[in-house]
C-alpha cells in the first residue's frame, strides 16, 4: 500500500475547540480542607484565548450569593461553603468547595489531581505536635503507616487510585485522633480520543483527512499532546506530532480498512482511540471511447495504427482489452492506473481493415466502447490505389507471365535467333535496320520492350537462369513511374517459367487484358543474370 500522507497543524490542539470562555479557580495552598482561621487565597482564571489586553471585571459567588467585584482575579476565602467566579465576558466557572474544620485532626488534598500527577494526602494535628505514628487508609483498608512522615505521596496517579481517604493520628500510646473522610477523584487529563474520517465514505483517487478528537482538562489547557495515526494490522501511518490531522492522498480501495489514532502528554499518558472502520468506494468506469491515430479509423497500408481506449469516468486500476467484433478476435489487454491506453498495430495490412471496439473494466463493471470502422488504403510506397490481393492475384499473374514467355519463345525460334550465343558482356547480333532490343508478339509498334543489357557467360542445357525485370509506366510526358520489380527463372533451353515477385502482389489489371497489347503505356527493362553458373541467355524475355 502506496499511501501519500501530510499534517494539518491547527490552532487548538486536540481536535476540538476548548472550553475557552469558562474560568477556572485554583487555590493557594492547595488544599481544600483546613483548619477554622485559616485563609485560602481563590484565583480567577481565564482563559488565554480570551482578548489579553481586554481590562476585565471579575465577580465572585459564594453558593447564589454575590461576594462582589474584585479589582483583580483573586479572593481571599475565610468561610466553609462553594465558591465561583466569572468576568463580564465569559461563563461561571465551575465551583470549587472549602471546608474550615473545627477538628483536631484534618486530612488535606488537592482540589483537582489528574492522571500522571503525583497525589500528595497531609495528615495535620491542630496542635503544634508531632504525632508519633500516622496511618492511611483508602476504602476502609490500611495501604501505609509510617512515623516517619505526616504525608502520603503516590506518584503516577490514576483513576484505579479514586475512592475515599482517611488517616489516623497518634500522640504517644494513649492518643488516638481520627480525621475526616476525604473523597478523592483522579481526573482524566484528555479523554480517550475518537478517530474520525472525512468525508464518511471516501471515493478512490480522491483523499481523506483523520482527526483524532479529545480536549484537554480546563485546569490543564497547556499541557502538551502528541498524536499519531496507523492502521489495524498494517502499520504506523505517522510519526508522533503534535497535529491532531493526518490528510491522506490518492487513496485506493486496497485502503480500506480498520484506523486507529493515538495521544499522548509528557505524564506517561497514552490513549488510543477505538478501530474505525473505513470503506473506500470506487467509481465505476463510464463513458468508454475507442479513437484511432490516424483518426478516424483511416489507416495507410504499410504504416502503423494506434488504437486509444480512454474513458470519461472511473477510479483505481482499470483493465483495458481491445477485440474485432468481424472476427471476434482479441487484440490485446493491459491494466493500468489511467483512464486511458494504446495499442499499436506496427504495420497496417489489408487483413486489418474491418469493425473494432474496446472495453474498460476496474471491478464495479465491465463498460464497452462503440464500434469503430477501419478502412485501409493506399501503400507506404504507391499511393495510386493497389492493395493486398492474396493469393488468387498471385497466381493469376504466373499463368499470365509463362502465357507471355510462349509467346516470345515462338517468336524467337520463327526468327531464327533463339539459340544462345557465346559472346560475354555483348548485346545480341542484329540485322539491318534493327534495333538492339526485342518486342512482344502481336505487338510490332508495341512500346512494351525489353532492353538487353548483357550477358556475362554462356549457358548449357539444363542450366536454371534467374531474371530480375523493373516495370515502368509511362506518362503523358513521356516520363516513366516505376511500379516494381519482377522475378523471373527459367530452364535452358525450355521456354522460360516465369515467377512474378511483385511489391503489392497485384499485377495492375491492363496486364491481363492480353499478351502483346500495348498496356496503357507499360515499358520493361531487363537485367538478366544467372545465380547458380553466373550465366544468361543472349535471349530477352518481354512481359507486359
Amino acid at each position: 500500500m502506496l499511501l501519500w500522507a501530510s499534517l494539518l497543524v491547527l490552532a487548538p490542539a486536540g481536535g476540538q475547540p476548548e472550553a475557552a470562555s469558562k474560568p477556572v479557580i485554583s487555590l493557594h495552598p492547595p488544599w481544600t480542607v483546613v483548619f477554622i482561621g485559616e485563609t485560602v487565597t481563590l484565583t480567577c482564571n481565564v482563559s488565554h484565548f480570551l482578548e489579553p489586553e481586554k481590562r476585565r471585571r471579575f465577580f465572585w459567588f459564594l453558593g447564589r450569593r454575590k461576594l462582589g467585584e474584585t479589582p483583580g482575579s483573586t479572593l481571599p476565602a475565610r468561610d466553609s461553603g462553594a465558591y465561583g467566579c466569572q468576568t463580564q465576558d465569559s461563563l461561571p466557572s465551575d465551583y470549587v468547595r472549602l471546608t474550615f474544620s473545627s477538628g483536631l485532626l484534618i486530612l488535606q488534598a488537592p482540589h483537582a489531581v489528574f492522571e500522571g500527577d503525583t497525589l500528595v494526602l497531609r495528615c495535620r494535628v491542630k496542635r503544634r505536635e508531632t504525632l508519633t505514628t500516622v496511618k492511611y487508609s483508602w476504602n476502609e483498608k490500611v495501604i501505609s503507616t509510617s512515623s516517619q512522615s505526616q504525608d502520603l505521596l503516590i506518584p503516577h496517579a490514576s483513576a484505579n487510585n479514586s475512592g475515599s481517604y482517611r488517616c489516623t493520628g497518634y500522640l504517644g500510646k494513649n492518643n488516638i485522633f481520627r480525621s475526616n473522610s476525604k473523597i478523592v477523584r483522579i481526573q482524566e487529563l484528555f479523554p480517550q480520543p475518537r478517530l474520525k474520517v472525512t468525508p464518511s465514505q471516501p471515493t478512490e483517487g480522491g483523499s481523506m483527512n483523520l482527526s483524532c478528537e479529545t480536549q484537554r482538562a480546563p485546569e490543564r489547557r497547556d499541557t502538551v499532546l502528541h498524536f499519531i495515526f496507523f492502521r489495524e494490522h498494517g502499520g504506523m501511518l505517522s510519526d508522533w506530532s503534535r497535529s491532531p490531522e493526518l490528510q491522506i492522498t490518492d487513496i485506493r480501495r486496497q485502503d480500506s480498512g480498520w484506523y486507529r489514532c493515538g495521544v499522548a502528554a509528557a505524564q506517561d499518558i497514552q490513549k488510543h482511540s477505538l478501530p474505525l472502520q473505513v470503506s473506500v468506494q470506487g467509481v465505476p468506469v463510464s463513458g468508454v471511447l475507442l479513437e484511432t491515430q490516424p483518426p478516424e479509423g483511416l489507416a495507410l497500408a504499410g504504416k502503423p495504427l494506434v488504437l486509444v481506449c480512454s474513458a470519461a469516468a472511473g477510479t483505481g486500476d482499470t483493465t483495458f482489452s481491445w477485440h474485432r467484433e468481424d472476427t471476434g478476435q482479441s487484440l490485446g489487454r493491459e491494466r493500468r492506473r489511467s483512464r486511458t491506453a494504446r495499442l499499436e498495430i506496427p504495420a497496417v495490412g489489408g487483413s486489418h481493415a474491418g469493425a473494432y471496439f474496446c472495453t474498460a473494466d476496474n471491478g464495479h463493471g465491465l463498460a464497452r466502447s462503440a464500434v469503430l470502422n477501419v478502412t485501409v488504403t493506399g501503400t507506404p510506397r504507391d499511393r495510386s490505389g493497389l492493395t493486398a490481393s492474396g493469393a488468387a492475384g498471385g497466381l493469376l499473374s504466373i499463368l499470365l507471365l509463362a502465357a507471355g514467355l510462349l509467346i516470345y519463345h515462338r517468336h524467337q525460334r520463327k526468327s531464327g535467333d533463339g539459340s544462345p550465343g557465346d559472346t560475354a558482356r555483348s548485346p545480341p547480333t542484329t540485322g539491318p535496320g534493327e534495333a538492339p532490343h526485342g518486342r512482344c508478339q502481336g505487338q510490332k509498334d508495341s512500346p512494351v520492350e525489353l532492353q538487353y543489357l548483357h550477358g556475362n557467360e554462356s549457358v548449357r542445357e539444363g542450366d536454371l537462369v534467374y531474371s530480375e525485370i523493373q516495370v515502368i509506366q509511362l506518362g503523358h510526358e513521356g516520363e516513366g513511374k516505376s511500379l516494381g520489380k519482377i522475378l523471373v527463372a527459367n530452364y535452358i533451353p525450355s521456354f522460360n517459367m516465369c515467377l512474378l515477385s511483385h511489391p503489392t502482389g497485384q499485377v495492375p489489371r491492363e496486364y491481363t487484358e492480353s499478351i502483346g497489347r500495348e498496356a496503357g503505356g507499360n515499358l520493361c527493362k531487363g537485367s538478366l543474370q544467372s545465380q547458380e553458373r553466373r550465366q544468361t541467355p543472349k535471349t530477352a524475355t518481354c512481359i507486359s
